[in-house]
């Protein structure tokens, strides 16, 4: 699999989600390889997106493409300044990945001072410790880049019900060994995202 991630800001959020909607209704059913995307923004104006292909290839030939190209053109001009892009095809899943019934995502952003510790502490036990702790957490999608950092995508039910699992006690992760690898991270709430999948 092959993931695009785009990061941007605007100050024309409504603008920008109709642009998106004419993506899905109008290019986006003859996008080549397209697997899924999460897209969204932020109440601060904050943009991501998370598109997955089946391939690198497959990504390249829809951006060539002539309806996708007019789209962007005309997204581009959206945004506040330029949009980051990022690639990826090394991406890993929690329960499953994405969920397109999810009514609430939270992304994170960071940059893990040991990887291999990192993913230790996932264990087949502490994950079904979390499921069961959390089921208002649908699964989430990990993007890793070649410097350490990475983004990843919680789905969620709803937002109320993400709030309320994180006051819960009933789950007791790694705790402060897990925060002190993963370090600072970011985080966007995306309060009415996108999900698309083919």
């Amino acid at each position: 699999m092959y993931v695009q991630v785009i990061n941007g800001k605007t100050g024309d959020p409504e603008g920008l989600r109709r642009q998106l909607d004419k993506w899905r209704e109008d290019v986006r059913p003859g996008a080549i390889g397209f697997v899924g995307s999460t897209v969204g923004v932020a109440e601060d104006g904050t943009f991501v997106a998370v598109v997955r292909f089946d391939d690198e290839a497959a990504a390249q030939a829809n951006s060539s493409r002539s309806e996708q190209d007019a789209w962007w053109q005309e997204t581009v001009k959206y945004f506040d300044g330029e949009p980051t892009f990022r690639a990826s095809t090394d991406t890993g899943t929690i329960f499953g990945g994405g969920d397109d019934s999810a009514g609430f995502v939270q992304v994170m952003e960071g940059k893990v001072t040991d990887r291999a510790k990192a993913e230790s502490m996932e264990t087949p036990e502490m994950l079904d410790q979390l499921h069961k702790a959390r089921p208002d957490l649908l699964g989430s999608f990990r993007v890793w880049f070649a410097d350490g950092s990475f983004l990843e995508a919680a789905y969620f039910t709803s937002e109320a019900e993400a709030r309320k699992g994180e006051k819960s006690s009933d789950f007791e992760g790694p705790g402060e060994e897990f925060a002190e690898v993963f370090g600072e991270m970011t985080f966007v709430d995306l309060k009415n995202p996108m999900i698309t999948s083919a």
